[in-house]
């Protein structure tokens, strides 16, 4: 169980993290009102971002109707993720869930709010630019899907062995 709480505990912190920094970027740096903030590093930028679909700008909704097939979608999914999560016995599993769940909540609140999610990082190098805008519930997202892949495909359980008998002298 408590590593379970410990899963919960990453999924808090993350929805915590992305809704504040989201507040913060649209709040006082008020990125949604000027665009773009002036590049932080030279690889980096804060650029606001109305994302109306999902991963990769798929499936947008161009409707009130599409918005909430979203919410519920995303909140199946979130919910499908818990489950996992309430179920999982190894800790990286678990904390990798915690990540994903967090941060399928933070952009169901963004949508659910906003009828959007909020993103605002710029991950680039001199014009190209690898990633689309997104956000720290994006990139939990994928930190975890990237460890839940990783373990499965390179970690193996080793099989029980069984102690066999001692010779007899």
């Amino acid at each position: 169980m408590r590593k379970r709480l410990l899963g919960l505990l990453a999924a808090a912190l993350v929805f915590l993290v992305d809704q504040g920094v989201k507040s913060w970027v649209t709040g006082p740096l008020g990125i949604d009102r000027v665009g773009e903030v002036q590049e932080i590093l030279p690889f980096f930028a804060l650029r606001f971002t109305q994302n109306f679909g999902v991963s990769l700008g798929l499936f947008t909704a161009g409707s009130p109707e599409g918005r909430w097939a979203l919410v519920a979608m995303t909140a199946a999914i979130a919910l499908f993720v818990f489950v996992w999560l309430l179920r999982e016995r190894k800790l990286p599993e678990i904390g990798a869930l915690g990540l994903v769940l967090g941060g399928a909540l933070g952009n169901i609140r963004d949508r659910f709010s906003f009828g959007y999610v909020v993103d605002f990082a710029d991950l680039h190098f001199g014009e190209w630019r690898p990633f689309l805008v997104f956000n720290i519930a994006d990139a939990a997202i994928t930190l975890g899907v990237l460890i839940i892949l990783a373990r499965t495909l390179l970690s193996r359980d080793k099989p029980e062995t069984t102690a066999s008998p001692a010779p007899e002298s």
